[in-house]
């Protein structure tokens, strides 16, 4: 969560910059009428027939049209500038992420004030160095404790760092401070976006505010079907009891109280053990590849589908997630012509109530328990 001192503003521009965005965000947005915003919206037909004809151009035109109607919506100085540095945040990262989509990769989150000679340190390096061992990169939050021992574990090459601008903390931590693959963020929703959006796996050591935050957020968003399922794993000192008290917590005041369900502490697992964490992240994609909608039906890629006993099973034991028809073994469909490289896997198909994402953790499960 940390940043370089080097690039920490000096007190005097932290004040100005925070009257400036005051008096932006409460003076009144002047409107423009239509008539004069005629040679702009003349331009703006020009570039979006232009962009028509280019791969993804569709897209970007929808971008410049809602960046023109900014200027007709009373929006002041300083929600556009909010709009525009979070929108090149997200650009910036999306291009660093790019060369390497096809890479898993696994986000470690834990406390900044960890030091190097803690056992969670020492747990959170072995975890690092055996993630990029077998192939995965490492995505931290660039400071110090867990951060930098996820990333001395793993190594500079298949390391990410994820920073966070402040005007207090440490410097960023000395594995990732000079590497190209470090991107600095102005704001935590920009950040947060990129870390889920570009892991494959999460893992959560002990740590504060923003451990909780992460780790929270995270579930919520595979609980609510916001993000891709992925493994999120909790992992300990041998014998310590951070994450056994956590879960004692969620038990007692979450599922007690009805405000979780049973299945959704599917969604993760505790650990002391950096072999376990790291076998339970490997073997989440031991068969399950990935998932994707077509219309109201869920589609999910695996490298060996069910056989005809296998699916009957299937069918008997997760019927309550499927509010209509059967679950049906695929190949390849039409609407993922966009994704040639997977055309050989099988598809398990059906309709998901899009509500019971614990259950669904549940059937992956089982097929990536399922014998060959």
């Amino acid at each position: 969560m940390l940043v370089k001192k080097d690039q920490e503003p000096k007190e005097s521009d932290q004040t100005a910059a925070s009257i400036e965005q005051s008096q932006e965000s409460t003076a009144p947005a002047h409107v423009i009428s239509r008539p004069e915003l005629e040679r702009v919206h003349e331009a703006e037909a020009r570039l979006i027939d232009e962009l028509s004809q280019v791969q993804d151009g569709d897209m970007v035109a929808e971008i410049v049209a809602n960046g023109v109607k900014l200027l007709r919506d009373q929006t002041n100085r300083g929600d556009v500038k909010l709009i525009n540095k979070s929108f090149k945040e997200l650009r910036y990262a999306l291009k660093i992420f790019a060369p390497y989509r096809d890479t898993r990769k696994v986000s470690i989150f834990g406390s900044a004030r960890t030091p190097v000679s803690h056992e969670d340190y020492q747990q959170a390096a072995e975890f690092g160095k055996k993630m990029a061992d077998a192939g995965w990169m490492v995505i931290t939050g660039a400071g110090g404790g867990i951060m930098a021992a996820g990333h001395g574990g793993a190594g500079p090459d298949p390391s990410f760092g994820l920073a966070i601008r402040l005007p207090f903390e440490q410097k960023t931590n000395d594995f990732i401070a000079n590497n190209p693959k470090l991107i600095n963020f102005k704001y935590f929703f920009t950040r947060k976006l990129i870390f889920v959006r570009s892991s494959h796996a999460i893992a959560l050591f002990p740590g504060g505010f923003g451990t909780m935050d992460e780790g929270f957020e995270v579930l919520t968003l595979i609980q609510t079907g916001k993000c891709t399922p992925m493994p999120v794993v909790l992992i300990d000192r041998k014998g310590g009891d951070y994450w056994s008290m956590w879960q004692d917590y969620v038990e007692k005041q979450l599922l007690n109280r009805g405000l979780i369900g049973k299945e959704d502490l599917h969604l993760y697992k505790i650990t002391d053990s950096v072999d376990e964490a790291v076998k339970e992240v490997r073997h989440f994609y031991s068969n399950y590849h990935s998932i994707r909608y077509s219309n109201d039906e869920l589609v999910i890629r695996v490298r060996r589908g069910p056989n005809e006993k296998q699916l009957a099973e299937i069918n008997e034991k997760f019927s309550d997630i499927k509010p209509k028809g059967a679950f049906r073994v695929s190949g390849a469909l039409p609407v993922e012509k966009d994704e040639p490289a997977l055309e050989k896997m099988a598809r398990l198909i059906f309709t998901f109530n899009r509500r019971d994402h614990g259950r669904l953790r549940v059937l992956i499960n089982y097929l990536n328990d399922m014998p060959a």
